[in-house]
């Protein structure tokens, strides 16, 4: 009682208060309703940022291209994170080129666009529909009026799939040529800067003795090899001092992030197995019997593969039943029997064989009425006008056809969905014989078909094929489903997941440097939102439980480091600078050995302790020549060659694969005359490929800025 005296006496206050409170939820609400709508941006290039939206527009503009020109109607994911890439490079790429181009006065106008489609010549063209169906090469005229009849196509008067069509070309070229614009632009300023770069006359002599000036040489060495590792100390003050020198290789301009991950397949429990066995051994006795329909009971039986009743050479048949087609008689059924290589249970019935032309050559004349009737009627009385002696194709030009005739084979239809009229079809192709005519009614129309030819017998069958793949059951997966996230939830930090894993059952596995513009973890499907909060968490944090795969995986994250932009942490790279050391101090140590051996002769090195001896032979300076003996490739023998004396022995020289020492013993010039021309422009264009590099030192200034990885 008290207590709720105190609170009537504060009633004023708390009214006030709870009011304040709820004006403040409102307001802050009503404030983000009438502020200006941000755009989420994905990246950033130079300052300028592209919002989702923008950037997915120019994906859904790419992926339109894609189909049109492959005429695919859909893509799979692994298509469109290709996409989704080359869409984020080539966007890039443009405004890297924009902005120096426009520092510059760079510019392409509509003439050079316009002698470009005249020309006809550039390889973008190459890939449009407007091509000359006699010589395959681009034909301007017929872009000329494909544009000209899309101005004036009348939408509302065009059936749908021809104004679909339309404007998919349409889109197609308006895309093509906005790249052509891009590329002139590109080229324009690579020519710019490949024209800054030119040869000498110095260089040119220089580079043809590099080329054909060659030595024959005698090596000895002692390989780093020969050392084990741990005779050799690397204190921690040597990686440092490693580290500081060489830093600048250590520069990372992205952050990445080390994690651990565990993945989780969930696979058919024994119990899963069994069952799917029993039904399988329904399933055979009933394939055994003699169904009314085998297309519908191969249905009803959850096949993989279906069935037509058609011939079909063995190259539509599964391996698995390929190889175990000749033990069965016609009629005969094996089976169930398991198949490794795609983890299924199978049974098949061999129906019937054949040997049968393959390729087929048919002619036919389609009709079509006002109705059924009307249809019938007409397709009769041309039936019977070809079967009373009437000239077939003259028949079919009276009605707008040419009546020429095709070829057909199993090629055509093995592998397709083959039911209904297209199985009617076929079939009337398949089984008429040469020559023999007859009237299809198929649908709303008829076909007067006729097979004029017959050719390439080859073995055919029919065989009923039962393909059930060994999946898991809903029990199975809720089992491992629970099992996992109990571990999860008893396991939320790395230190534990890391301890615990193996003794769960569970492989722990580990990725490092992964980049946020990855499309998934450890090549796992579905994964985006694993990556996603990957990049979200800080280190030590493990995440939730992540269902990925063909539904038929899981998955758990955790942060074990952050790499930041900038220099790379001296821990990461300590195992690189550490061979590097060692390599260094097991050098010292081998020319320590050498000099207290006073080995002064070629022979006297090649008999040192551990000592390995070869002949390099053709070496010139222009090519690192490779030492098979220390199965290495050394420059350094390259760059004595081009100064030795003759039978004079050189100073123990510090290599890859080990120290050595070179004597040449015979040096010859390749009969080769220097051209002076000809090295220039060999010179010119060796710069021009290293120009082309000019792309990545823009975008290292530009401060790129990928985010894509939040929102696609």
């Amino acid at each position: 009682m008290a207590t709720l005296q105190n609170i009537r006496s504060k009633g004023p206050l708390l009214v006030i208060v709870i009011g304040l409170a709820l004006f403040a939820f409102i307001a802050g609400d009503a404030w983000k309703v009438l502020q200006p709508h941000q755009s989420q941006d994905v990246g950033e290039v130079n300052g300028e940022s592209i919002s989702a939206q923008d950037y997915q527009a120019l994906v859904e503009e790419y992926t339109e291209v894609i189909k049109f020109s492959s005429g695919n109607s859909a893509l799979n994911d692994e298509q469109t994170n290709q996409i989704k890439d080359e869409v984020w490079r080539t966007y890039i790429n443009n405004k890297l080129i924009e902005r120096e181009a426009k520092k510059l006065g760079l510019t392409v106008t509509k003439a050079e666009v316009q002698a470009i489609i005249d020309a006809g010549v550039h390889p973008m063209l190459q890939q449009t529909p407007f091509r000359n169906p006699q010589t395959g090469v681009f034909d301007k005229d017929m872009l000329k009026k494909f544009l000209v009849d899309y101005s004036k196509m009348d939408k509302a008067q065009m059936p749908s799939q021809y104004v679909e069509y339309y404007e998919s070309m349409y889109k197609f070229w308006s895309f093509l040529e906005k790249s052509l614009i891009q590329g002139r632009l590109q080229e324009k300023y690579q020519a710019l800067i490949t024209k800054s770069l030119f040869s000498n006359p110095v260089e040119a002599q220089g580079a043809f003795d590099a080329r054909v000036n060659q030595a024959d040489l005698l090596l000895a060495a002692v390989p780093y090899s020969s050392i084990v590792d741990s005779t050799i100390v690397v204190k921690d003050a040597d990686l440092k001092a490693a580290y500081d020198k060489k830093k600048e290789q250590f520069k990372q301009y992205t952050e990445t992030r080390n994690i651990k991950f565990i993945d989780v397949q969930v696979t058919a429990s024994a119990e899963d197995k069994a069952a799917l066995q029993k039904e399988m051994e329904e399933y055979t006795e009933q394939l055994a019997g003699t169904p009314t329909d085998y297309a519908s009971f191969i249905r009803s039986t959850g096949s993989e593969v279906s069935y037509a009743d058609l011939f079909y050479t063995t190259r539509s048949l599964p391996a698995d039943v390929v190889a175990r087609l000749d033990s069965v008689s016609v009629g005969g059924v094996f089976g169930p029997y398991y198949n490794v290589e795609d983890n299924t249970i199978n049974s098949f019935k061999k129906l019937a064989f054949a040997s049968m032309p393959d390729s087929i050559e048919f002619r036919q004349i389609q009709v079509v009425a006002e109705d059924a009737a009307k249809t019938k009627t007409l397709a009769d009385s041309i039936y019977n006008a070809i079967k009373g002696g009437a000239d077939f194709a003259e028949v079919a030009k009276k009605y707008g056809q040419t009546g020429e005739p095709a070829w057909i084979s199993s090629t055509n239809y093995e592998g397709a969905q083959v039911e209904g009229d297209n199985l009617k079809y076929i079939t009337a192709v398949t089984t008429l014989a040469q020559n023999e005519l007859t009237n299809l009614t198929l649908g709303q129309a008829n076909v007067i078909l006729q097979v004029t030819a017959k050719k390439a017998v080859k073995d055919k069958y029919k065989v009923a094929v039962i393909k059930r793949p060994v999946d898991f059951s809903k029990e199975t997966y809720s089992k491992a489903y629970n099992e996992f996230s109990q571990f999860i939830a008893a396991n939320n930090t790395l230190e534990k997941m890391v301890a615990n894993a193996e003794d769960a059952g569970y492989k722990l596995l580990d990725r490092t440097d992964l980049y946020s513009s990855e499309h998934g973890i450890g090549g796992v499907r579905g994964t985006k939102d694993a990556l996603k909060w990957a990049f979200e968490a800080k280190a030590g944090e493990v995440s939730g439980l992540y269902e990925c795969g063909e539904s038929d995986r899981m998955m758990v994250v955790g942060v074990a480091s952050i790499v930041p932009e900038g220099y790379r942490p001296l821990a990461l790279v300590k195992e690189q600078l550490r061979a590097e050391i060692l390599r260094d101090k097991k050098a010292e140590k081998i020319m320590a050995d050498m000099k207290a051996a006073n080995a002064v002769s070629f022979d006297q090195y090649k008999n040192l302790t551990n000592a390995v001896s070869d002949s390099v032979k053709h070496v010139t300076f222009g090519a690192p020549a490779y030492v098979a003996a220390l199965r290495s490739s050394e420059p350094l023998v390259s760059a004595y060659a081009s100064v030795a004396e003759l039978n004079k022995l050189s100073a123990p020289i510090k290599g890859n694969g080990g120290v050595f020492v070179l004597q040449a013993y015979a040096k010859e010039k390749q009969n080769e005359t220097f051209n002076k021309e000809t090295e220039e422009v060999a010179l010119k264009n060796m710069h021009a490929r290293m120009a082309s590099q000019f792309i990545n030192d823009l975008y290292l200034k530009a401060e790129v800025k990928d985010k894509r990885y939040l929102f696609f």
